[in-house]
């Protein structure tokens, strides 16, 4: 697939032509159900993610098992965007998971805005006692976080690191798990484990941070958009939104099927906080000490959780092509003995073509699953391509397609197959990001009241844009009334003065109000 999808065509009338064996396969198992989105949303996501088989609920509470399939999706995501990231001159590290109890006390709005989540170590090793049950002995000097993020041990080696201007910038990133004990978990979009990457960088100048934090949220964008196929905001946070011990906060918002938002990522300016609390100080240009200048920024597992809610259906997951872990499955379609051979022969001959184009290719030949079967298995998870090969196929030179995004079904010639396929998948990558945009852009509201704003965010749900006059006490209120928070300052709307939603101050500039995950 190309990296620039073409033009959409997301809104033209679809065909679908009548094929024996198709997806609605009558008594189905009841187990295999996915529960539909407007009988229950909740039920619907986790029914996507587990008979999609991505991933299942572990014994340890708040916790996920993620399966080979959904593993093969974040490696998917790992892999494109770890690519973008040393592109910007970064390079990957690995620090312990387990940090010092000190480390974090030494910046103040980072310990307060982390601590409940915190998972501590007081302990090492187990003995057995006389009743035959195990009792926790060797209690540590010190105790143990296991990281809910990294930056206090990441900056303790900084601060080995960095001595001249000629050390910097600084710019590592790393790939790990980090633990934060949340009370309310759902798969993917909040775990009391999960995966990530963090960036973590030091800088000369306060205008190299900014720029950093800033350039970074711009690669976060364009991955949503030409990888996720997600049509997010970016924005700035509010001081009460932000990441404890930030200066600024920046953020991707993308908007689930349900209309409440999802913060896809955040890059953050961390200005000189952490460097003064772990002394990162270097010489600069004119021999004077200064501290360090710093960003960090990530993205995890919840990307998967965004990619499901917005764009799967009520047959299970919709998957972009290009994290897609099977971009093609092939499903050999024969009655009798004497077709079996040429047909397989002919899908093993379109398996090899294809994946001589770097495509990833499923073969279904299992005999003992009918073709509906099949197709219903492969519909819940998520593989964008279905290609049909049977012999009357065959004697017309062609195999007969049915796209997962929209059930649109359509016979490709064997002649240019590769390129024909290449450009479906583009094209279906396209059409999911179009129909993204075009339902979050649908499903914005402009508000001139704080009545307009309560009967979007307490009806059927939305984004809203509606003026604030900076005033945390106005936001606080509208949380607490609402359930609803400002998700970002949008950074590509004009200034429009007016009357603040909810006190009538002055204000300069709409801000997006919605409840989101």
């Amino acid at each position: 697939m190309s990296d620039t999808p073409p033009k959409s065509n997301a809104s033209k009338p679809q065909t679908q032509p009548n094929r024996k064996g198709g997806s609605k396969k009558k008594g189905a198992d009841a187990s295999m159900r996915i529960t539909p989105r407007d009988e229950d949303y909740a039920r619907w996501y986790t029914d996507c993610i587990q008979k999609g088989e991505l991933a299942d609920y572990s014994p340890v509470r708040g916790c996920m098992v993620i399966r080979p399939h959904g593993f093969a999706v974040w490696e998917r995501i790992r892999e494109i965007l770890d690519r973008h990231i040393k592109d910007t001159g970064h390079v990957n590290a690995y620090f312990p998971m387990f940090i010092p109890k000190s480390f974090l006390a030494k910046e103040a709005k980072h310990v307060e805005g982390f601590a409940m989540e915190c998972a501590v170590v007081t302990h090492s090793g187990l003995e057995k006692t006389p009743e035959g049950d195990l009792a926790v002995c060797g209690k540590l000097e010190e105790e143990l976080v296991v990281r809910p993020t990294s930056e206090t041990i990441i900056n303790h080696m900084f601060a080995k690191w960095v001595e001249s201007y000629r050390d910097l910038p600084l710019l590592i990133n790393q790939w790990a798990n980090v633990v934060r004990w949340e009370m309310r978990t759902r798969l993917f979009l909040r775990t009391a484990e999960f995966l990530w990457q963090e960036g973590h960088t030091a800088h000369a100048t306060p205008a190299e941070a900014d720029e950093e934090a800033r350039k970074m949220l711009e690669v976060y964008r364009r991955f949503a958009h030409e990888t996720l196929a997600l049509s997010v905001i970016t924005g700035e946070k509010t001081e009460a939104e932000r990441f404890a011990g930030a200066d600024h906060t920046y953020t991707i918002e993308g908007m689930m099927q349900d209309r409440r938002a999802l913060q896809a990522g955040t890059s953050h300016d961390l200005g000189q906080n952490f460097s003064r609390a772990f002394d990162i100080r270097f010489q600069n240009a004119e021999g004077e000490l200064e501290y360090a200048w710093q960003t960090s920024w990530g993205v995890s597992t919840r990307l998967v959780g965004a990619v499901i809610m917005a764009h799967s259906d009520d047959k299970g997951l919709v998957l972009p092509p290009r994290i897609a872990p099977i971009h093609v499955v092939l499903i050999p379609i024969y009655r009798k003995d004497a077709e079996k051979e040429r047909v397989l022969e002919a899908v093993t001959t379109i398996a090899q073509q294809l994946r001589d184009r770097d495509l990833s290719v499923e073969v279904d030949d299992r005999d003992h699953l009918k073709p509906g079967a099949k197709y219903y298995e492969w519909e819940k998870k998520g593989v964008p391509l279905r290609l049909e090969v049977g012999p009357r196929d065959l004697d017309k030179d062609q195999v007969f397609s049915a796209r997962r995004d929209t059930g649109e079904k359509a016979p490709i010639p064997l002649a240019g197959l590769e390129t024909s396929v290449t450009s479906l998948l583009d094209q279906i990558q396209a059409d999911l990001l179009e129909k993204n945009r075009v339902f979050r852009e649908t499903h914005t509201y402009p508000a001139e009241t704080y009545a307009d704003l309560r009967s979007v965010v307490e009806g059927e749900g939305g984004f809203v844009l509606a003026r604030w006059c900076g005033n945390p006490d106005c936001e606080t209120r509208i949380k607490e009334e609402t359930k609803a928070t400002i998700r970002c300052l949008p950074e590509d709307l004009p200034d429009d003065p007016g009357p603040c939603i909810l006190c009538q101050s002055e204000s300069v500039q709409r801000v997006i109000f919605s409840r989101a995950y």
